[in-house]
């Protein structure tokens, strides 16, 4: 671990950045240019303290689960994310397997949407980021871990995930959550986490293993359907996806027309939160 350059590296980083760039309010005038410390830490997750520390060349070795985390607070690069891992002493992350890199343009586009859902998938349906929307509406699926992260597979093992849905459009969202999963498996191969994400889905779940038989392919651009709110009950949204250049990631962001009840129910969730009421 090369601590020395570790720190001049998230030094320079985080000068380079402005409180916009990652979606915070600038608030009072600034005596330094970029972010301050304990912004850094908070993106991360980190205490400053030990955030601080990594500044001064005094830290322990960060974890591959700390440094990710720090790759994405300051949007680096691919690049800059090696280089991130290796004066860390860790190997570069394998670009092809794993939970990818969030890529940095479509995390500038998550970080100015604030009154609309909006997250980042991988092309597993793996939520990589969400923003405060988007986690009330489909609770906290970046905190977790294996393919539990991945809306697939959660759709198929885990019941409760389809009372979001309407029954009667349940099924069509199945299809196209396999027929979406089949487009990244035609890219990645067999030998991927896609080709190791089909093969437990279809031990566990003979709706997804007849389902992927048929063999439908499609990414989904844009769509209309209707979430159910626990809370706010049917909201009608519009769907839209950004990809990135080559389809390894999407930002989903969900709108709703101005002056509508659905456009209210957003608002009002705003306000709710993840909150239940009494």
């Amino acid at each position: 671990m090369d601590r020395t350059a570790l720190a001049e590296f998230l030094r320079r980083r985080r000068s380079e950045l402005q409180p916009a760039d990652v979606g915070l309010a600038a608030g009072a005038r600034r005596r330094a240019p970029g972010l301050r410390r304990e912004e850094v830490a908070a993106l991360t997750g980190m205490s400053a303290d030990y955030y601080t520390r990594l500044e001064q060349g005094r830290g322990p070795q960060p974890s591959e689960q700390m440094l990710a985390a720090l790759a994405r607070a300051l949007r680096l690069s691919d690049d800059e994310r090696d280089y991130l891992f290796r004066v860390a002493g860790h190997a570069a992350p394998d670009r092809s397997s794993g939970l990818p890199h969030v890529a940095p343009a479509l995390l500038r586009v998550l970080d100015r949407l604030e009154d609309t859902p909006a997250m980042i998938l991988s092309n597993l349906g793996e939520t990589l980021v969400a923003n405060r929307l988007a986690t009330a509406l489909f609770g906290d699926a970046s905190a977790r871990t294996g393919f539990a992260r991945s809306d697939v597979w959660r759709w198929f093992t885990e019941p409760e995930t389809r009372l979001l849905c309407p029954a009667d459009d349940r099924e069509r969202q199945s299809r196209a959550l396999v027929a979406n999963l089949r487009a990244a498996y035609g890219v990645d191969g067999e030998r991927s986490r896609a080709g190791e994400l089909v093969r437990a889905l279809s031990a566990e779940s003979a709706e997804f293993a007849e389902l992927w038989q048929r063999h439908e392919v499609a990414r989904r651009f844009e769509d209309h359907k209707v979430l159910v709110h626990p809370e706010l009950g049917p909201i009608e949204l519009d769907c839209q996806v950004l990809f990135t250049e080559d389809q390894s990631q999407a930002l989903l962001v969900l709108t709703a027309p101005p002056r509508t009840e659905a456009a209210e129910k957003l608002a009002l969730l705003g306000v709710v939160g993840t909150q239940s009421f009494a």
